[in-house]
C-alpha cells in the first residue's frame, strides 16, 4: 500500500474543495464561462500549429468553444489519449465532425486509426490552480508526465483553463509537477511568462 505523504494530504483537501466550489457552479454558469474564455483574444500564436484541448468530464469547463475557435484561425486539432498508468498521453488529430471512441473513464477520444501528433500548443484540464502557475489535476501525474515529455521534444506552451473558482492561494510542488504557462479562466488570461 502506498503511502501518502503532507503534500499529498494537502493536494486532497486543496482539491476536493474546489471541484465543490466547481460542481456548485449552475450549467449555465458553466457554458457562459467557456464561451467568455473563446471570446478573449488567445495570447498564442496558433498558425501553424496543433493545439490539443481535451475532452471535458463531469464539470470541468468545456475547451471546445476555444477548439472550435482556434480551429477556425488555422490551428490543427488534437486530442488525448490515455496510453496506460504512470505514461505520458498520446496526442492523436482530431477535428470537429471526427469520430470519438469512448477511453478512460469513459472520456471521448479520438479513435485508434487516428494519426499522433506533437502539439505546439497544449490545453490543460485542472481542478485546482495558483497564481505562480502550478496546478493540481485528478493525481494520476498523466498531464505532469505529458508536458516534462513533449518539452524536452519541443518548446510547447502549457495552458490551463478553468474556472475562476479554482484558484487558489498556493499550490504545493514536487519536483515532478510541470509548471504552466499561462492559465484562462472566464474572467482573465494569467501569464506565468514573465514570471
Amino acid at each position: 500500500m502506498v503511502q501518502s505523504t503532507p503534500i499529498d494530504d494537502v493536494k486532497s483537501d486543496l482539491r476536493r474543495d474546489a471541484l465543490a466550489r466547481r460542481d456548485a457552479l449552475s450549467a449555465d454558469v458553466r457554458a457562459a464561462a467557456a464561451e467568455a474564455i473563446a471570446a478573449h483574444p488567445f495570447p498564442v500564436a496558433i498558425k501553424p500549429g496543433v493545439v490539443s484541448g481535451f475532452s471535458p468530464m463531469r464539470t470541468e469547463i468545456n475547451p471546445l468553444p476555444l477548439m472550435r475557435k482556434l480551429a477556425g484561425a488555422g490551428a490543427k486539432l488534437a486530442l488525448p489519449v490515455v496510453a496506460g498508468r504512470g505514461k505520458p498521453l498520446i496526442m492523436r488529430a482530431w477535428n470537429f465532425g471526427d469520430p470519438l471512441a469512448r477511453g478512460v473513464w469513459g472520456i471521448r477520444q479520438p479513435t485508434a486509426d487516428a494519426p499522433e501528433v506533437v502539439p505546439d500548443i497544449l490545453l490543460v484540464p485542472l481542478t485546482v490552480f495558483d497564481r505562480r502557475g502550478h496546478r493540481i489535476g485528478y493525481g494520476a501525474g498523466y498531464y505532469d508526465m505529458t508536458i516534462a515529455k513533449l518539452r524536452a521534444l519541443k518548446p510547447i506552451v502549457a495552458i490551463g483553463i478553468a474556472f475562476s473558482v479554482q484558484e487558489v492561494p498556493e499550490v504545493p510542488t514536487t519536483p515532478h509537477d510541470a509548471r504552466l504557462d499561462l492559465v484562462l479562466t472566464e474572467r482573465e488570461v494569467i501569464d506565468f511568462r514573465r514570471a
